[in-house]
């Protein structure tokens, strides 16, 4: 693989700076740049304007409203979007619903959910974590019974939902559920999508220590699916769970966001002085800096070459657990030092200054109002998705056969 870009890659590199630099809102970079959070309205924005472009949904099919990118392009433009300081995709619906209804869903589904993910009509959450089933993913205990009456086939669900991200903003969750106790863990499992709306949907927030609420509980009691709703084949749901999480495992890899947290890392270190001298020539902190950075120049190689395996007609399977845990390790590191960096700044607690419009008074640089929660709250990548523990194993059983 030549690593060197193209002379039509660079000129899309420069079509992608000059589209950020028209369309990306300043207000809304400036909040992504200092840690501030974003409103419902910021991440519907961003969504439009991509949408707008044709430029949202960069790996799926063009018959579907893609791009029609390789990897290549795709890896270029999610690295200037976070260099750009653009809100991230929320992914649920266009990184890891759209790729499942894509591979396993039918014709009808198709037709009606992919053109309402790209439109926004549609705002979906993720349903896989129970209060009993997380990193133990095929423990889940939410139930589907099959049944029918004057208006149709159906399933009645019940069960609890745990860590659903964003799900006060959702009119849509797509969710693993059990329609078989007899079977085999895995084997018994199902994937339906199901709207919010419905009877015996109760959504209650989960709020985090800095008063974020970006997480949730989803309960359902006697909740009514249409058959229509299952993707794929009742029991085998497993099979769509596991090529979703493929996709969300290589995006928590977040390439991109490590690149440019290096670089405010990069920045702010040299702004900062410690015993007479820029902190970035501290040989401790410096060889730390320096260790992130290699590791990050490896990870986005093999970035590239998974990307390049998918384009060829190709799942990721080991990969996306590779990339999952260097991935969440480096940008765990990179928060890290940003934090020590900060020094006693990063230390205390200003909620105010997490909410965008904040002009009051600050306690050292501007980014030091988000340090510690940034820190705080990164330490979650290496646990979603599939805990770390759990993609080594994955990588022993795929590679080495253990």
């Amino acid at each position: 693989m030549d690593l060197n870009f193209t002379a039509e890659e660079e000129a899309f590199r420069a079509e992608v700076r000059e589209f950020l630099a028209d369309k990306l809102d300043p207000r809304v970079a400036d909040k992504v740049r200092n840690g501030q959070r974003l409103s419902r309205t910021d991440m519907n924005g961003w969504h439009s304007v991509l949408a707008e472009r044709g430029w949202l949904a960069s790996h799926w099919p063009e018959s579907w409203g893609g791009p029609g990118w390789g990897p290549i392009k795709g890896f270029i433009f999610e690295n200037e979007c976070a260099l750009a300081h653009s809100p991230r995709i929320v992914p649920f619906g266009v990184n890891m619903l759209g790729p499942v209804l894509i591979k396993f869903g039918n014709e009808a589904q198709k037709q009606h959910w992919l053109p309402r993910i790209l439109d926004g009509s549609d705002w979906w959450c993720q349903g896989y974590s129970e209060p009993g089933a997380g990193s133990d993913l095929a423990g889940v205990k939410t139930s589907a019974v099959r049944g029918s009456d004057a208006q149709g086939e159906h399933y009645i669900v019940n069960g609890q939902k745990t860590w659903t991200t964003l799900g006060q903003h959702a009119n849509m969750i797509f969710c693993l559920v059990r329609t078989n106790r007899e079977a085999k863990k895995q084997q018994g499992i199902s994937f339906l999508l199901i709207d919010m709306n419905t009877p015996g949907v109760e959504i209650r927030p989960i709020l985090t220590l800095d008063g974020e609420h970006e997480v949730n509980e989803v309960f359902f009691t006697d909740v009514r699916v249409p058959i229509e709703n299952l993707v794929g084949e009742e029991d085998k749901g497993w099979t769509c769970a596991k090529y979703l999480l493929t996709y969300e495992r290589t995006n928590i890899a977040g390439v991109g966001f490590s690149i440019a947290g290096l670089q405010q890392l990069k920045r702010v270190a040299a702004s900062q002085i410690r015993d007479g001298r820029p902190l970035i020539q501290d040989p401790s902190f410096a060889a730390r800096l320096a260790r992130v950075e290699i590791d990050l120049e490896n990870m986005k190689t093999t970035n590239l070459r998974v990307l390049a395996a998918v384009a060829g007609g190709g799942v990721p399977g080991a990969e996306s657990s590779m990339l999952k845990i260097r991935g969440t390790e480096i940008r765990q590191e990179i928060w890290s030092l940003l934090r020590r960096a900060m020094g006693p700044h990063a230390r205390p607690f200003m909620e105010e200054a997490l909410s965008g419009g904040y002009d009051g008074p600050t306690v050292g640089p501007r980014e030091a109002a988000s340090a510690a929660s940034r820190y705080f709250n990164n330490r979650k990548l290496s646990i979603f998705g599939g805990s770390n523990e759990i993609q080594k194993n994955i990588i022993a059983k795929m590679i080495l056969g253990l």
